[in-house]
Formats: structure tokens, C-alpha cells, sequence
């Protein structure tokens, strides 16, 4: 197996690289979502709320001196 050269990701403070994506950004239309990308942030949500709720039910019933 040959050795890969490490690649690395810097962040950069030239204003003319900054200024390029902006304006890049400006030009972009704007896409709706599609609607698998709406389940996918509806399900993402639920499941964050859901576990939340056993992460708040487990901390009161099996730590319930802090309550």
C-alpha cells in the first residue's frame, strides 16, 4: 500500500477569497426543498425531540435526587 500525501483544509482571512464567495453566493437561485429533504429534517427533529424526552426520563427516574 503506497502512502497518500495528508491533505489539509485552511481557513483563510483574504478579503478576495472572502469577497469571491459572497458574491458567489448572491449569484445562487434558491432551490426548494425536496420533499425527502423535508422528511429527512421531519424525522431528524422527532427523533431529537423523542430522545430528549428518554434523556429527561431516565435522568428522573434513575437520578432523582438532583430533583
Amino acid at each position: 500500500m503506497s502512502a497518500q500525501p495528508e491533505r489539509t483544509v485552511e481557513a483563510t482571512d483574504d478579503p478576495d477569497k472572502v469577497a469571491g464567495l459572497a458574491e458567489e453566493l448572491k449569484k445562487m437561485e434558491w432551490e426548494p426543498l425536496l420533499p425527502v429533504e423535508k422528511k429527512l429534517i421531519g424525522w431528524s427533529i422527532g427523533l431529537g425531540v423523542a430522545l430528549l424526552g428518554v434523556l429527561v426520563w431516565v435522568s428522573y427516574t434513575f437520578f432523582p435526587a438532583g430533583h
